[in-house]
């Protein structure tokens, strides 16, 4: 058989291939959203000295792009809707493969990359490089934290929108609300952290409450508009900032920790899901089309673990050949232009690490 044949055949009738299709453009949409704004820029007098950057900057014209790779929401709402219906009656071995899913291809990061460390500060690499390596491998990182604290507390959330309904996501956007409150006026900083689990909570809850027949398919003419009418007047009238992840001046960002434009974001790309979700799910039942979505969701994992190492590879290779446009030189002119290029590059790096490490995810 073919690899496409043995795929369509390994796959469960009962499996909602419109859900793993979500998870596959959330974390396409992550990966390509780092590469995208990540400018790692070198000193032209001593190379080997770096600094970040962001190409969001001085730009207003790329935000709309953010709203579009800002896929997050979209990652948890999976989430969501996976913990629904894998945790019936079996919570507890559920919850046990779970955690070790998500741990093993942490830890083999940690296990190559904290060697790695000790050898860059070893050679004495500039402090400004080490703290853009450092930056760019655990930023990313952070949101497992939050997932590992919702898949715990995946049983209890299901149990919430079995009795309430969608009213269980009030609580969470109310949270968030406090906290935004509490940016404007510069004070309660440790509602942060609470306020990060809180908002992820939302679609997370949303994906549990279609996984359990509560969010009908007629919710979608209502989340699309509702959340663009939302994130718009969000910006227009209470001064939030336009894009969906941070930037340099912005005063705080809409990512950290999520906003209510970040919510409404969400609600916008769920709407537009519930909206194709049957023309999809037919799509899908082609083999060809499934195969990649299939692949890339037995991947997931070893993909977010490594995308950025491959970033970081392609420029460690790159400091050879000079401030290539790009790549390692600042982001300003044609610079999006020069980085869409490099785009396969990263991409090829990546296919390679995964080649490496997918074994640990599986």
């Amino acid at each position: 058989m073919s690899l496409v044949a043995r795929i369509e055949a390994a796959t469960p009738a009962h499996r909602d291939r419109t859900i793993d299709a979500l998870r596959a453009v959330a974390i396409v949409g992550v990966v390509l959203g780092h590469w995208l704004v990540s400018a790692v820029v070198s000193d032209p007098a001593r190379p080997a000295a770096w600094h970040g950057a962001s190409p969001l900057a001085d730009r207003p014209a790329l935000i709309p792009a953010t709203w579009l790779l800002q896929t997050l929401g979209l990652f948890f709402f999976a989430g969501g809707y996976a913990a629904a219906r894998g945790s019936r009656g079996r919570a507890l071995p559920w919850l046990a493969t779970r955690f070790t899913r998500l741990a093993r291809p942490v830890a083999v990061l940690a296990v190559v990359w904290v060697p790695a460390w000790l050898l860059l500060s070893a050679m004495s690499a500039p402090e400004s490089t080490l703290h853009v390596v450092r930056s760019l491998l655990v930023h990313p990182l952070w949101f497992l934290l939050v997932f590992l604290a919702l898949t715990g507390c995946a049983p209890l959330l299901r149990a919430a929108v079995t009795r309430y309904g969608l009213w269980s996501l009030m609580p969470s956007v109310a949270l968030v609300a406090a906290c935004d409150v509490t940016r404007h006026l510069g004070t309660a900083d440790w509602l942060h952290p609470v306020a990060t689990v809180a908002g992820w909570a939302a679609p997370y809850l949303l994906g549990i409450a279609l996984a359990q027949g509560v969010l009908p398919r007629r919710a979608g003419p209502v989340l699309l508009p509702g959340g663009i009418a939302a994130g718009a007047g969000l910006v227009l009238l209470a001064g939030y900032p336009a894009s969906a992840v941070g930037v340099p001046g912005d005063g705080w960002s809409n990512l950290d920790p999520p906003s209510l434009f970040a919510l409404a974001l969400a609600a916008a790309q769920l709407g537009v899901f519930l909206l194709v979700r049957d023309r999809l799910a037919a799509w899908l039942r082609r083999p060809l089309v499934w195969a990649p979505i299939a692949a890339l969701n037995l991947a997931a994992m070893t993909v977010y673990c490594w995308h950025q190492t491959a970033l970081l590879l392609v420029t460690f290779a790159g400091m050879t050949l000079g401030r290539l446009p790009g790549l390692l030189d600042e982001p300003a002119g044609a610079w999006p232009v020069h980085r869409l290029l490099w785009l396969p590059v990263f991409a090829l790096a990546l296919a390679g690490l995964c080649s490496a490490f997918h074994r640990f995810e599986k």
